[in-house]
């Protein structure tokens, strides 16, 4: 997404459902403004040190996006690590402007230079353990720090010229603490400073008479019809500018449909037999398999990537997780159709199946439900392991489980007993069931097949040898369903309930 899209997201999602979109899109140009992004509005973010925004870009943009949330109190943990002089200049500028405007912001900070130390209004020092050494204004050119500091005999005085942070953080070592004998954070505990900051913590911890402890009505600011709106729109552009993805998927479509049609080219009418039933057989087994288990492949990366920003999203409050995994699902239904219809024509024509419009039909829609099953599997994969190459592991045990017991190596009526249990829970083997018997399934032309005293019709020879009914193709079709919502509802689980996140 770009910088402005990054906002505008950020913005539908976080302010309140009162504001609508114009308000949304001015306030959005505000925030470019005080944040200093306006020349990059139109910038892709990309992914960090490959693509994309600078460090200190990405920094700024971070800042801007829980900025157009409309925050009044704003936490930052070393907003310039990482940074040199120059864009640690820019970003602590960037959170001075946040703070003119009314705004707390409360931030960590590591060695800072003068200016940058200087851009404070309050510090809160500790020492090691957590003892509080000073709680206070800095004051102009931090004077009243260093002045809080100098009342205490043995104290080095500052240098002209240096930096109050350097000073501070060298006179309160615990090496000069034992060379004074002084203990700073019982200085403190007993000052007139920790007088001061105790009564007004002690007032401000009161509750006003007639005040309600802090209530929203909801867990999101949107609705989840919202909320899942702008997922998709998100993810809509997103794979929309992922040509390493989507274009090389229909590359190797295509590369795969013209490779099964030339070796298999004009098999598919062929049934006088039991060789050319088989190597129909064949060509429905392998194709499908082969493009399917590349689907669920190649998806996985994508959705490890998106899980991440989608680990950032959720603690901010943006959308349900339910509503990120329904547009996580959703948008690839529309390429994965692209996908099948490109397949799908070269291969049908090109291995000449029958035409007619239901064998067609049923081709497409089979394929269809089966590109789009791996694909959801590949997602559920990522969703339920803690890395990308984790699930591309777990994944090729079942994908070689499938194989096998997908009905087509080793029949069912030729599986032990103790195993035809896993044919039935196999997807692959609904998948074969439908395409075979969509295509072979109605066929009268009489055939001498193995294990026959006479010529039977192919549908017959279907029926016997691998136990495919004609009358199941609807059942079929729901079952591939059900694989595709189980695969779903286990991403979405795993979405909700696991973080594999690590600190």
């Amino acid at each position: 997404m770009t910088v402005y899209e990054s906002l505008l997201y950020s913005s539908w999602l976080r302010l309140p459902r009162e504001v609508n979109s114009i308000r949304r899109e001015l306030f959005v140009e505000e925030v470019m403004e005080l944040v200093e992004l306006k020349t990059l509005q139109n910038a892709l973010v990309g992914l960090p040190g490959s693509t994309g925004l600078s460090t200190e870009q990405r920094k700024r943009l971070t800042i801007a996006v829980e900025l157009v949330a409309n925050p009044s109190v704003i936490f930052m943990d070393e907003p310039t690590s990482g940074l040199d002089a120059r864009a640690a200049a820019i970003v602590m500028r960037t959170v001075r402007n946040t703070v003119d405007t009314g705004r707390t912001v409360v931030c960590t900070i590591h060695q800072p230079s003068i200016n940058i130390f200087e851009a404070f209004d309050e510090l809160l020092l500790v020492k090691r353990g957590g003892e509080v050494i000073y709680a206070g204004p800095l004051g102009q050119f931090s004077q009243e720090l260093i002045a809080y500091f100098s009342q205490f005999p043995g104290i080095p005085p500052i240098k002209a010229g240096y930096n109050p942070a350097t000073w501070m953080l060298e006179i309160t070592t615990p090496a000069m603490e034992s060379q004074l004998d002084r203990n700073f954070a019982l200085l403190y505990a007993n000052s007139e400073l920790y007088k001061v900051n105790a009564n007004i913590i002690r007032e401000l911890s009161t509750p006003k008479p007639g005040s309600e402890d802090l209530s929203f009505p909801t867990q999101f600011s949107q609705p989840s019809a919202v909320q899942f709106k702008a997922c998709l729109w998100k993810q809509n552009l997103t794979y929309w500018r992922s040509p390493y993805y989507n274009a090389v998927r229909f590359f190797f479509t295509v590369v795969v449909a013209v490779l099964f049609g030339s070796i298999f080219w004009q098999l598919g009418d062929k049934r006088a037999t039991q060789q050319d039933v088989f190597n129909v057989m064949g060509v429905l087994y392998a194709s499908v398999l082969f493009l399917g288990v590349n689907n669920a492949s190649s998806v996985q990366p994508v959705v490890s990537v998106e899980r991440s920003v989608f680990y950032r999203e959720q603690a901010a409050g943006m959308y349900s997780p339910l509503s990120y995994a329904c547009a996580q699902a959703l948008i690839e239904v529309p390429y994965v159709f692209a996908q099948t219809i490109v397949y799908g024509v070269i291969t049908y024509s090109m291995i000449h199946f029958e035409w007619t419009a239901a064998k067609f039909f049923w081709y497409i829609l089979f394929m269809f439900l089966t590109f789009t099953y791996f694909t959801l599997y590949g997602m559920m994969a990522v969703g339920l392991t803690a890395s990308q190459q984790l699930a591309a592991v777990t994944s090729s045990g079942f994908y070689s489980l499938w194989n096998l017991f997908s009905g087509f190596l080793i029949p069912k009526a030729k599986m032990p007993g103790w195993w035809v249990w896993y044919y039935w829970i196999c997807p692959v083997a609904w998948t074969l069931y439908g395409l075979i018997t969509s295509q072979l399934g109605d066929v009268n032309t009489p055939i001498l097949a193995a294990g026959f005293s006479s010529q039977i019709a192919v549908k017959d020879f279907v029926l016997g040898y691998l136990g495919y009914k004609y009358d199941w193709l609807g059942i079929v079709v729901a079952v591939c369903f059900v694989f595709m919502g189980l695969f779903w509802v286990a991403f979405a689980f795993a979405i909700k309930f696991l973080n594999f996140q690590t600190r």
